[in-house]
């Protein structure tokens, strides 16, 4: 039905026009007190063997919603009603902003992909927090909140940037990500650079600590696909250094050769980040390379190119306890994550772990038992 629904409504309208449409709907549908009761029934059945512990937090499973679909937390409740499991908002910066000109959200439908150049739109780091801090929320869920620099603000202004949205959000936050790797922010990227990196996390950290007394608010990081594995060894160590709690593997790639694409060549010319199913092999090479580097020490969460509950369990068998997808849901629509849950516990069921910890890794393991 959403398949015949997408094809005849969504795929004809401008990308972005649908999103906020969508987001209306599901909003809307979470107010509505006796509609979404029935809808988080149909859509979010619990999988008791999927029940996860990340970052200090129980969760019902371990697939969540990735940044940037709700960047200004409007609908946790509407995307807990869905049935992901943790909801990561954002990406938010210190000072709100409008984000690149439009058009900047393009499909590449054959590819089952996305490419945008939003850069950060969103309200700003003192509205959200405001937003979050009146919240009542119907559905109970684990929040992060994902935050990034403002474009206007200069590279070497940066620290001082992220640590004033920390300040204003990590009270609000269940666990807390550094953005470094958006492609849409002039100059972000250099940021994954270790002597860029640790300076900024260090001072995070810091704020976070000194901001919020009665609880350690969990600290990632969110790294691009497009790092050279010397790179992703570097971020990894760093993260064990100075007690990081996890990274996330990974944002959209700015690559276009090599990913077997068959949309138009002037979409898939557009600039600004891609991601959807072109982006599956590599970031689940870095979340591998990743788990072979630090193990259990830290939380990995793989996102990118995740479409179905296949893609979810072989995350975790290369290393993360938690998963997230955002593009894929676009082409799915609302029974994405009743699937996704249902085929993890169907391949719990049939494998030889009795957890979903177990699994965690499994795969990397292996492969280093028979090397």
């Amino acid at each position: 039905m959403y398949q015949l629904f997408f094809s005849l409504i969504f795929k004809r309208m401008d990308p972005e026009k649908a999103h906020h449409l969508a987001f209306r709907w599901i909003r809307l549908a979470a107010r509505t007190p006796v509609l979404r009761t029935f809808v988080a029934a149909a859509l979010a059945p619990r999988h008791k063997e999927l029940r996860t512990e990340a970052l200090g937090r129980r969760m019902h499973g371990p697939f969540g919603l990735a940044a940037g679909f709700d960047k200004n937390a409007v609908a946790i409740d509407g995307m807990t009603m869905l049935g992901f499991d943790h909801v990561e908002i954002g990406t938010v910066t210190a000072q709100p902003q409008p984000g690149n000109p439009k058009k900047r959200l393009f499909r590449l439908v054959p590819d089952r992909a996305l490419i945008n150049r939003m850069g950060f739109n969103n309200d700003g780091s003192a509205s959200v927090a405001a937003r979050l801090a009146a919240r009542n929320p119907v559905f109970s869920t684990t929040v992060g909140v994902n935050i990034g620099k403002t474009k206007i603000v200069p590279e070497d202004e940066a620290v001082g940037d992220y640590v004033t949205s920390t300040e204003r959000l990590a009270t609000h936050a269940d666990y807390l990500v550094v953005n470094v790797s958006s492609p849409n922010t002039p100059g972000l990227r250099n940021l994954q650079a270790t002597d860029h990196l640790r300076p900024l996390l260090t001072a995070v950290r810091e704020a976070a600590d000194r901001t919020v007394t009665d609880r350690r608010v969990p600290l990632l990081v969110k790294i691009a696909p497009d790092l050279a594995d010397a790179d992703i060894d570097a971020v990894a160590d760093l993260a064990v250094e100075l007690g990081l709690d996890g990274i996330i593997a990974t944002n959209t790639t700015i690559a276009r050769d090599g990913l077997g694409l068959t949309s138009d060549p002037d979409l898939v010319k557009e600039t600004g980040g891609l991601s959807g199913a072109p982006v599956k092999a590599r970031s689940l090479e870095v979340l591998r390379r990743l788990y072979a580097r630090v193990g259990d020490r830290i939380t990995l969460i793989g996102v990118g190119g995740i479409e179905n509950a296949e893609d979810a369990w072989q995350r975790i068998l290369a290393g993360a306890t938690l998963v997230q997808g955002y593009s894929a849901f676009i082409y799915e629509g609302p029974f994405w994550c009743r699937a996704v849950h249902k085929g993890l516990a169907a391949r719990l069921r049939n494998s030889p772990y009795t957890t979903l910890a177990e699994a965690v890794g499994a795969s990397v393991r292996e492969e280093k038992t028979a090397a």
